[in-house]
């Protein structure tokens, strides 16, 4: 899968158009986690080094339907997210208040070779997501060439993501190529024995995911939401965790008695979700009816280190619990220690995942953190990737 990336660009005094998403977790206005913000920064040093006009443009959130109130604009602006960006990279990062139009031409055309300059949020625009061809031609408008830094967002056909290639020379970000490399050479030549980990949400992707590296793989671990959901298709109770009918239906149908799949033995159960929430441990197949599964228990995480032990790849999406919450976080993240100590070459995406390997401090312990949880796991399981293919088709 060669892409053609933009170190190889001549883009000296040209306008640089660069797609990233720094759609990062904010809470009461305070950003919490700059990770995409951060892994976007060689990329932009090496359009500032080429004397590139450097004009970003992202999505922050979903801004509800229709015209927007002061404060729902000021909510969802990016603004703060010029600032972060300008402390991060040590160098001024100017905001504008729109991203199509008079305002950003004549912001652009003010530009000199090395600045950037950020755009407002993509989707005050209802053209954006809907790959909308006139939005993707006014954005177009303002640059010579266009570069995707957003691999988190490239499975989705949007105007800043698939639309855009068909106006201007189109390259990849040195992440998003490194993205895809790394990635696509996990599914084409891993080193084995393959260790496939899987939690969260997501459910119907993660089981493609798992069909097409069912063969690969050596040992396929389930924990958190998609557990829960096979338990369930094989008759085991799961009290009142939260269930996809339809999902369970389906996963009936398929043959979980390989020894490849590994289930939990014991798990982490709770009357309440709550922070406050009391839980207790029990064997799988013991959980009552007004319990919520909402953990691994210590047995299971023992098993899992067992079977990672001997793995030489890792690819890990998705918390084994709902980890968000500090009663129910053990699981997982004695999992990430398990990812971070091994000699395998490992993989995490997923925010959940990625935060607890952060919050532990192992980041540098693992050899590859993607910013997709979502495009990591369609891309791993082959589904289409619109704005790769629309990078492809320019080759």
């Amino acid at each position: 899968m060669r892409l053609k990336t933009i170190d190889k660009a001549d883009v000296k005094g040209k306008r640089v158009l660069v797609r990233v998403d720094f759609n990062v977790a904010v809470e009461d206005g305070v950003i919490e986690d700059d990770f995409r913000i951060i892994k976007t920064i060689p990329t932009l040093r090496l359009l500032a080094r080429k004397k590139a006009k450097i004009i970003l443009i992202t999505h922050f959130g979903r801004p509800p339907a229709g015209a927007l109130n002061g404060k729902e604009r000021a909510c969802f602006s990016v603004r703060r997210l010029a600032r972060r960006l300008a402390k991060d990279l040590k160098k001024p990062v100017r905001f504008v208040s729109e991203c199509i139009g008079s305002l950003p031409h004549k912001a652009v055309a003010k530009m000199k070779p090395g600045e950037i300059v950020l755009l407002e949020n993509l989707r005050f625009h209802k053209g954006e997501e809907q790959n909308d061809e006139e939005f993707a031609r006014g954005l177009a408008s303002l640059g010579d060439v266009y570069v995707n830094e957003a691999f988190s967002v490239s499975h989705r056909a949007h105007a800043s993501i698939a639309m855009i290639t068909r106006f201007l020379p189109s390259y990849a970000g040195l992440l998003l190529a490194q993205e895809v490399a790394v990635l696509h050479r996990a599914y084409m030549k891993p080193k084995v024995p393959l260790l496939i980990a899987m939690g969260g949400a997501k459910i119907e992707t993660k089981i493609k995911l798992i069909e097409r590296f069912f063969d690969k793989a050596d040992n396929i671990l389930l924990g958190g939401m998609i557990a829960n959901h096979v338990l369930q298709a094989q008759g085991i109770a799961v009290g009142k965790s939260k269930l996809d009918k339809e999902i369970v239906e389906k996963l009936k149908k398929v043959n979980w008695m390989s020894t490849k799949i590994h289930l939990p033995v014991d798990v982490v159960v709770a009357k309440k979700i709550s922070v406050d929430a009391v839980g207790r441990i029990v064997g799988v197949g013991r959980v009552a009816e007004d319990e919520f599964i909402l953990d691994i228990g210590p047995d299971t995480a023992g098993l899992f280190d067992h079977i990672a032990a001997g793995a030489r790849t890792i690819i890990w999406n998705g918390p084994l619990g709902l980890s968000e919450l500090a009663p129910f976080a053990a699981g997982t993240e004695a999992f990430a220690r398990t990812v971070a100590k091994s000699k395998a070459f490992t993989i995490v995406g997923g925010g959940d995942s990625a935060a607890s390997v952060d919050k532990l401090g192992l980041s540098k312990k693992i050899d590859f953190i993607s910013t997709g949880g979502g495009a990591m796991l369609e891309f791993l399981a082959g589904e289409p990737m619109p704005g790769i293919d629309a990078l492809l088709h320019k080759t």
